[in-house]
């Protein structure tokens, strides 16, 4: 009944004469038009279960590419989030960790379920921008980087459980509720920015799963909500954490790939289900996964604790798409 409600606030919400804009950053690719990025979620645990070894393999894969900024999928602080912007986690977890130079980019950075757990509000605080230049998060917003669009979502309100399960009563639901209002705007929101877009690639980040062979299992709710959407607008990735692990899933009616990079730090869910979709690649550990665009081209890795590349994939696009 939940979601037969929220698709006709939606749909209302969808017949607005004035689609609601995400905000928008703008990103400079390199000279010669290309991006480098890395991708890790799930990570905030003051450098332990192997967070700070698969930092130290992001710095060296990170000057290899010369990467243009770091993608987070989110759980950036455990188990809690952080209490305030004052929360020396933020230190212990974030800035006294990731101290390679290749890595003093900018950290375009999505919420998770366990941040929402804590002072939400403290994350997208600028307050953490002003510790750190390298902080930037914010709910849903939009990174134009010309060759592509990178979409980042706020997943967690979409999950039914944490509103009514009486164990999730200390979610910081400030500027979020009402549920249904809130992701009305948004998927409003994330549909006006898809039609809008030009971009060569369309790539969009969450924190929850859509597509997983891992512990936690499709988010039926971004089945329902997002997935048709994604398809619809030719969105090529959807990036996501969550599951503590690494893979890579095809769908089986579109050229979208879920990626799960959320393996940042502690990991070994122990769990392999494969589900509706193909499952390209699985690992069921720590590491953290690479990208690199062209205007005709996106080539990834994924990488392992030990920095050791664990699978590749490409995908090329013509000159005249």
């Amino acid at each position: 009944m939940a979601l037969v409600m929220l698709h006709l606030v939606v749909a209302m919400a969808t017949a607005a004469a004035v689609a609601a804009e995400l905000p928008r950053l703008e990103q400079s690719p390199k000279a010669d038009g290309s991006l480098s990025i890395l991708a890790v979620g799930d990570w905030g645990r003051h450098g332990e279960f192997n967070q700070s070894r698969v930092a130290t393999q992001m710095g060296i894969v990170g000057e290899k590419m010369d990467v243009d900024f770091i993608i987070s999928t989110g759980d950036n602080f455990y188990s809690d989030g952080l209490t305030g912007v004052d929360d020396k986690a933020f230190g212990d977890s974030f800035t006294g960790i990731y101290t390679a130079k290749s890595l003093d980019k900018p950290w375009y950075t999505v919420l998770g379920n366990h941040d929402y757990r804590g002072d939400a509000l403290a994350q997208i605080s600028p307050v953490l921008g002003k510790v750190d230049s390298r902080w930037i998060c914010m709910k849903s917003f939009v990174v134009n980087a010309e060759i592509a669009d990178f979409f980042f979502v706020d997943t967690t309100p979409f999950v039914v459980k944490y509103w009514t399960d009486p164990k999730n009563s200390t979610y910081d639901w400030r500027g979020v509720a009402p549920r249904e209002t809130y992701i009305a705007n948004l998927l409003k929101g994330m549909e006006a920015g898809l039609m809008r877009s030009t971009a060569r690639w369309k790539i969009v980040v969450g924190h929850h799963t859509i597509r997983t062979a891992g512990k936690h299992g499709d988010t039926p709710e971004l089945v329902q909500l997002l997935l048709p959407m994604l398809k619809a607008h030719g969105v090529d990735l959807y990036i996501n954490g969550h599951d503590h692990c690494l893979e890579q899933i095809s769908s089986s009616d579109s050229p979208l790939r879920c990626l799960t990079s959320g393996g940042g730090s502690k990991a070994w869910g122990g769990v392999y289900a494969p589900g509706a979709d193909k499952v390209e690649f699985f690992h069921d550990g720590q590491g953290f996964m690479s990208l690199r665009l062209t205007a005709t081209e996106a080539r990834l890795a994924f990488y392992d604790v030990a920095g050791t590349v664990l699978h590749t994939w490409a995908r090329t696009k013509s000159t005249q798409y």
